[in-house]
């Protein structure tokens, strides 16, 4: 499993708080566009099939936990 940057672990926390893709652009100032190449990058990187399942082996990895 590759490792993630720190905006990557950012936005992952963000969707697991339940936060959209507009919500995190706004949090973060950046483009709706971005944050869904961030999203698709962590989903490639934890081998996940979707961001629901990216957020399932987040928490079960404790990768959230630093």
């Amino acid at each position: 499993m590759e490792k993630l940057t720190q905006r990557e672990k950012t936005i992952l926390k963000l969707i697991t708080q339940g936060y959209g893709y507009s919500q995190i652009s706004k949090i973060i100032f950046v483009s709706t566009h971005t944050v869904k190449a961030h999203i698709s990058s962590i989903i490639r990187k934890l081998e996940a099939k979707n961001r629901t399942n990216a957020v399932y082996i987040a928490v079960v990895s404790h990768l959230l936990d630093e």
